[in-house]
């Protein structure tokens, strides 16, 4: 861990321009426009890298071990280098070259809401990183799919993008790659506004309802580096991991590795900050910017103000109510990418913590999340359609009291027989319900067996097809 505390140095990252506590107040929180965000460095990483060729912009970043602050967490240089060659005598944009960026603003995820408040407050700064990773990647144009829900934000965001085409950021004008060369890159950004489906967050959604269709995810291969917006090649990014980039430009991707840690289990290291959105029982609810591998007992504790009313903890959805629980025991727990192989979750996700106090019943915590799969799944995969609703209607009856012992296994069952990791559906939506439910009955099995009366089988022994018991 690069640091003890939390709470003693500043990070300078994401919130430099969004005072937060401890190091700023909410009340001095505004919107921070082109001449604001120029006097406070604002496009000087971005002065830097267009004297970089793309591929050493690709390579400091792959350097930096920057992983997708989306929820899969995938190294995002490496992303980059799956997108094929331009063209031989083309260059990006011209006709049999296209090449797009798609941002992913849709943080619909129950819980999060972490990239809201970057585009409340810092628009520029996640143009910079998409001109950035436009420049690195050399694609001609870029899609900010927004929330629909995210009204105030996307007026933001067209305000600011409306600046940026003005001061030859984006447009016509064009970004002066190399004084020396003379050569300029065009490159065209818009915001495109969602209609409200959490299916659209899945990166192929999000590509197919840009395109105007039924945000249906689609069948990998082909993946969307090669054959991706307008079948053309296209990189998707989150709106927090793009931001990073100016940062890493600015102090060098060792200053970015100085902070968070290594992998414990032997994957990829968790290097950096990320925004941790913390909502529930807490006396301090809040987006909070800290070092990956913070103990969830230090964010709540240190940052959050400890635990609301004095109660105890006892359990939080650590990264968006899709990756499943961290138990009673497992206040501790580190909050970086390995979180999901050493506490029996299904990852690190949005690490936007909901935390539960002693007097939560985890039997509506459950049936009320299996309502929202049921609500959002768009139907393409029948084991999601219809084991999502019969996920609602076992846990609806266990809460209601109705149920019997053979409901609990019944639910378990149909939950782990669903979800692209099994192999049953395209997208990750069914595996998000299978282990939201599946954790929260393991860990507090003991809140379900008591709401639910015992099963009696009768068991007979017969011999002979035709015998009777």
């Amino acid at each position: 861990m690069g640091k003890t505390s939390y709470t003693d140095t500043p990070v300078h990252g994401l919130l430099r321009r969004v005072p937060t506590p401890p190091f700023g107040e909410f009340k001095d929180r505004h919107t921070v426009y082109y001449d604001e965000y120029l006097k406070t460095g604002g496009y000087e990483s971005l002065r830097k890298v267009l004297a970089m060729k793309p591929e050493d912009v690709t390579a400091e970043v792959k350097k930096s071990m920057l992983r997708g602050r989306g929820g899969a967490g995938f190294p995002t240089g490496l992303k980059w280098t799956f997108l094929p060659p331009v063209p031989d005598g083309k260059s990006p944009g011209e006709p049999g070259a296209e090449r797009y960026l798609a941002v992913n603003a849709d943080e619909s995820e129950p819980g999060t809401f972490k990239d809201r408040l970057l585009m409340d407050f810092d628009p520029h700064g996640l143009l910079e990183g998409i001109a950035i990773c436009c420049h690195a990647c050399k694609l001609n144009k870029a899609y900010i799919f927004i929330r629909g829900e995210y009204h105030h934000q996307a007026h933001v965001l067209e305000q600011a993008l409306k600046e940026a085409y003005e001061q030859g950021i984006f447009g016509e004008k064009g970004v002066q790659l190399s004084a020396e060369a003379g050569e300029k890159f065009q490159v065209d950004c818009y915001v495109h506004r969602g209609a409200g489906a959490y299916i659209c967050g899945e990166e192929t959604g999000l590509l197919e309802a840009i395109e105007g269709k039924r945000g249906w995810p689609r069948i990998k291969p082909p993946f969307p580096a090669l054959k991706g917006l307008f079948g053309k090649p296209t990189i998707i990014n989150n709106v927090e991991t793009l931001m990073h980039l100016p940062t890493i430009f600015e102090f060098g991707a060792e200053w970015f590795m100085g902070q968070g840690v290594e992998s414990t289990v032997g994957g990829p290291p968790s290097y950096g900050t990320k925004l941790m959105g913390v909502s529930g029982h807490v006396n301090k609810p809040g987006v909070y910017e800290c070092e990956l591998g913070i103990p969830l007992r230090t964010l709540v504790e240190d940052l959050c103000g400890g635990m609301r009313n004095g109660k105890k903890y006892k359990g939080a959805i650590a990264g968006g109510v899709s990756m499943g629980i961290l138990g009673e025991d497992q206040y501790d727990a580190e909050l970086d990418f390995d979180i999901g192989r050493k506490y029996n979750v299904l990852g690190l996700g949005t690490a936007c913590p909901t935390v539960f106090d002693e007097d939560t019943d985890m039997v509506a915590v459950a049936r009320n999340i299996s309502r929202f799969f049921k609500h959002e799944s768009c139907g393409q995969c029948t084991p999601c359609r219809e084991g999502s609703g019969w996920l609602y209607q076992l846990l609806t009856r266990i809460e209601e009291g109705h149920g019997k012992t053979k409901d609990l296994d019944l639910a378990l069952e149909v939950a782990t027989s669903m979800g692209s990791m099994p192999g049953t559906t395209i997208c990750g939506l069914a595996d998000g319900n299978n282990w939201a439910v599946r954790t929260i009955m393991n860990k507090y099995r003991d809140e379900f067996e008591s709401r639910v009366t015992r099963s009696v089988v009768p068991v007979t022994v017969s011999v002979g097809a035709m015998a009777r018991g």
